[in-house]
């Protein structure tokens, strides 16, 4: 289908990711409709009907979730995976009944096995289990693909399931408590910076490596496969680019200006030791490709990061009513 002039409603639309497929959608001349959790409650499947009763939408791109870092994941496993699993459950099942023309489906690289081999195909998604750290959030994503390949064959619906990347950058999540790796070390570091502290502590030993895409090609790639991607097969959505969370770490410690240590707490869990994807297929098929350098994306993270972390930037003012 062509995004311009459709109505296009994205579960998650007031959050990281989905204001910018909001904006890009607006760009491309679509008529976005974001939503969030303050609006439906997509556990309930009466307030989802609801919901598209109300906008009488032509597609769906859904992206809200229950997110969380590594310690999320291990204190509520039972909360991750139910909550998940039931939002997406509901959501495809009444986009079936309401006939919505196509509905995209975010998933999460953390659903490739522990032990796929690097870069991750699109062919080894169901090879194996997930690592142990993200595994319930994990399994429940990866439920939402046997959703839609199912409903796909006997429903005829149009329904696409993509596999984002590690994502970051402005309007990323800052909470400590449920933060991702690149805004936790931004953080770390801005208030380090500005306490003065000799050092700052990060979890592991550095090694290993992951791959990150910058939030706003993330929501290009969603709208390119809203326009232009129509099977079964899940779909990686990467830049390519692999880096160890030690180098990381040290990009970030040069664009915050910190001028202390670096301490590793190796007592602390590492995670997967690898995670890359095979993007070619997304190259190949949406003419996808990042834009958006690590480097250049971890800058403009930081700008915004000390806007709000300093109560001057849009998110700090939304959170006052400013």
């Amino acid at each position: 289908m062509s995004v311009r002039g459709q109505k296009v409603l994205i579960t998650g639309g007031t959050g990281f990711l989905g204001r910018c497929v909001a904006s890009e959608l607006t760009a491309q001349g679509a008529t976005a409709i974001p939503v969030g959790s303050a609006d439906y409650d997509l556990r309930d499947r009466d307030q989802i009907r609801r919901m598209l009763s109300d906008h009488r939408v032509d597609a769906v791109v859904h992206l809200a979730a229950v997110l969380g870092g590594i310690a999320a994941n291990r204190a509520e496993p039972g909360r991750f995976f139910y909550e998940n699993a039931i939002m997406g459950i509901e959501l495809i099942e009444a986009c079936r009944a309401a006939s919505v023309s196509k509905t995209v489906i975010a998933g999460t690289v953390s659903s490739y096995p522990k032990d796929a081999p690097v870069p991750f195909t699109e062919e080894d998604f169901w090879k194996g289990y997930p690592h142990e750290s993200e595994a319930a959030f994990a399994l429940a994503k990866k439920m939402l693909l046997a959703q839609v390949i199912a409903y796909r064959a006997q429903y005829g619906m149009n329904l696409v399931y993509l596999v984002p990347v590690n994502l970051y950058g402005p309007g990323d999540d800052l909470d400590p408590e449920t933060t991702h790796v690149v805004p936790a070390i931004v953080r770390r570091f801005l208030e380090a910076r500005e306490a003065g502290a000799p050092e700052v502590t990060l979890w592991g030993d550095g090694a290993p490596t992951r791959e990150f895409l910058f939030v706003e090609d993330a929501a290009r790639a969603f709208v390119l496969a809203l326009d232009r991607y129509d099977r079964s097969d899940p779909l990686n959505i990467g830049s390519g680019d692999e880096i160890s969370i030690r180098d990381l770490a040290r990009l970030v410690k040069d664009a915050t200006r910190f001028e202390g240590e670096i301490r590793w707490d190796t007592t602390r869990p590492n995670g997967p030791p690898r995670r890359r994807l095979y993007s070619s297929n997304a190259h190949r098929l949406l003419e996808f490709e990042a834009q958006v350098s690590l480097e250049e994306g971890i800058r403009r993270t930081v700008e915004w990061a000390e806007g709000e972390l300093a109560g001057t930037g849009p998110g700090s003012r939304r959170r006052s009513g400013g």
